[in-house]
């Protein structure tokens, strides 16, 4: 091989080398988050830290997914269509549970599940022989609306349960097809500001520390991307605490998200809470118990196995 050859090979080397290590680094930048989210109270942390930290973290850009329902979102936070999503954190652990890998690292909010019963409802034993309904039978709403029975000293056989969808409740108590419904806000709220019916139980009067909407992110995420991870979730956080405040510019952004009137978003931020969004070991197992107790899971993740508070924990630290 003379001079000239070996040279030229050398170069084609160099430039193969150059540019496998270009290609690996692009590989391993995301250009797009996307996150799940109903239209619901419960999912305002997502809402503010698009509105205020802008589409974009780290170079990624993020984008918020809207579903019309929770076997929707689930199907494709399940199948990778996103990347992690605001869901009911029953669901999650259902999907955590048949080896799905996600990972719970924020609740959506604290409290505001209220029971709301149509208004010559005056006791829980007035409902015995009525329709009451939740969203979903997994779901902190069932174990809610169990707790809540229980106080009149009654079960589920007292009364038909029907899971509908939460904008259809307001509008199903006004008529009488159910007399009670416990769901994310702000659909008790609207049912109460409408006057078709009345808060009889708060849900921290039920079931205290109750746990119900999640930050969930698919652990493939949080393994590849652990700095994008962690950035949104630090602005995640940070866009909680936003979140609860009640004056115009807040409600304003509420109202980008939901149909609500100002009526119906002021009671219900009333109701609920972003202050704290770590999701306790205690307050999950006692949720794993209830789970276990109403033949809702056979073998309900461990909060090891699911819930990640590191990145919270790195965030508000």
């Amino acid at each position: 091989m003379n001079k000239s050859s070996g040279a030229t090979i050398l170069i084609i080397l160099s430039l193969l080398i150059t540019s496998a290590c270009g290609s690996h680094s692009q590989a391993g930048h995301k250009s797009k988050l996307k996150i799940g989210y109903l239209p619901i109270t419960h999912a305002a942390p997502l809402y503010f830290e698009e509105e205020l930290d802008g589409t974009y973290v780290g170079g990624t850009e993020i984008e918020l997914v809207k579903f019309g329902s929770w076997i929707e979102l689930m199907d494709a936070l399940n199948t990778g269509r996103i990347d992690g999503a605001s869901a009911l954190v029953e669901l999650a652990m259902k999907a955590k549970e048949k080896g799905i890998d996600l990972k719970a690292v924020a609740l959506g909010h604290k409290d505001g599940n209220a029971a709301v019963v149509s208004p010559e409802i005056d006791d829980v034993q007035d409902l015995k022989g009525t329709s009451v309904a939740i969203p979903h039978t997994l779901s902190s709403h069932n174990i809610l609306m169990k707790e809540m029975l229980e106080k009149g000293d009654m079960t589920y056989d007292d009364v038909n349960m029907i899971e509908m969808p939460p904008p259809e409740m307001p509008s199903a108590l006004a008529t009488g097809q159910i007399s009670s419904y416990i769901v994310a806000e702000p659909f008790g709220a609207i049912g109460v500001s409408m006057n078709h019916g009345k808060v009889l139980y708060q849900s921290e009067e039920l079931w205290p520390n109750s746990l119900c909407c999640a930050l969930v992110l698919r652990e493939e995420l949080i393994e590849n991307h652990p700095s994008l991870a962690q950035e949104f979730v630090a602005g995640y956080a940070e866009s909680g605490a936003a979140a609860g405040h009640s004056d115009e510019e807040s409600r304003h952004i509420h109202k980008e998200y939901l149909n609500v009137t100002d009526e119906a978003l002021q009671l219900s931020l009333g109701w609920i809470s972003y202050d704290e969004l770590k999701i306790r070991k205690e307050d999950y197992e006692m949720l794993t118990e209830s789970l276990l107790e109403m033949d809702l899971s056979e073998d309900p993740p461990t909060y090891e196995e699911f819930v990640d508070p590191t990145l919270l924990e790195e965030a508000t630290s």
